[in-house]
């Protein structure tokens, strides 16, 4: 067994970029405020582009990133693939992308197959609404029931494009009756299947959902998201989910993400990641490598990128 903190390589598996004074974010636009599970979010309507990003991770080996797209304007979801693709250029990262793809469009076919054309593409996510607390479900259904949506959703495995989904865990049947009907589809659970309710009641019901999830042998889950309103990031309120989520999915389908400047909300990046560390000290060395490494390799094929090298090196050194 493992007995010292993982030094290894991250792949921070589900971060986002972005510069709301020069690109549309409906959610990040002057004077928007929308409903948001940890509150108050104004002080990330900032710009937040590589440079920052690895300012937050200094002292972390973070080698390769997943971007994952950011609720850009709608009506432009290839604009935003470009956008990342020429961040990518001149700093290195991120090196897959996770792109918007709203698969209820009259033509998302078409869409997922212009996203998948760009090389660093590997999946998309769309959220799919539904029932916002667990007491609605039966009276209401998400997207991921909706026959278009599935259609949609049926073409993305010949297109070579995995799925990211974020629903929270009382919606997860849905997504257990999803995997099962198009197996060679991976699907990647967001954020843990959002445990947000730590009540007994809350933390049971998810993971009895996570459980059923776990049974399907294509779904991924992304360890992140795990922050609470008001309430600073500590491991101690963290490590029952995360080791449960290793015990029911093992180390080769989940992987430690940032979630950043998002989580920033609740803590700082070291916050997280010493926290990750912490809780999985114990676990055999090869699985903290997966959780924080080798699973999002495989999982998004990260591969370098085609980088302007000086700019690269500058923006590494001031971090």
């Amino acid at each position: 067994m493992a007995d010292a903190l993982y030094a290894g390589p991250i792949i921070d598996a589900h971060h986002h970029f972005w510069d709301p004074q020069t690109n549309y974010h409906p959610w990040l636009a002057e004077g928007a405020n929308i409903p948001f599970r940890y509150g108050d979010y104004s002080s990330i309507k900032r710009r937040y582009l590589p440079p920052e990003y690895f300012a937050d991770a200094a002292g972390h080996h973070v080698v390769q990133t997943v971007y994952v797209e950011t609720e850009w304007d709608p009506e432009d979801p290839i604009g935003e693939t470009r956008f990342i693709e020429r961040i990518a250029r001149r700093y290195g990262v991120p090196n897959a992308v996770v792109a918007q793809a709203w698969l209820d469009h009259p033509d998302a076919i078409a869409l997922l197959a212009e996203q998948a054309s760009f090389p660093s593409v590997r999946s998309v996510r769309h959220k799919p609404g539904g029932p916002t607390a667990p007491e609605q479900v039966g009276a209401q259904r998400t997207l991921m029931s909706d026959e278009h949506w599935r259609r949609s959703y049926a073409a993305l495995h010949e297109l070579g494009l995995r799925f990211d989904l974020q629903t929270p865990w009382w919606n997860l049947p849905e997504a257990e009756r999803l995997a099962r009907d198009f197996p060679a589809t991976t699907l990647i659970l967001n954020h843990a299947g959002l445990p947000s309710d730590r009540s007994d009641e809350g933390l049971a019901g998810w993971h009895g959902a996570m459980a059923r999830l776990a049974e399907q042998p294509n779904v991924v889950v992304k360890i992140s998201g795990l922050g609470q309103p008001g309430r600073p990031w500590r491991a101690q309120d963290n490590a029952w989910i995360v080791r449960e989520i290793v015990a029911m999915f093992g180390a080769d389908r989940a992987m430690f993400a940032s979630n950043f400047p998002v989580d920033s909300l609740c803590g700082t990046f070291d916050d997280i990641y010493s926290g990750f560390k912490y809780i999985v000290r114990d676990l055999p060395a090869a699985d903290q490598e997966r959780l924080f490494y080798s699973t999002a390799q495989r999982i998004y094929r990260c591969e370098p990128a085609v980088v302007e090298r000086a700019e690269q090196e500058q923006m590494r050194s001031q971090a």
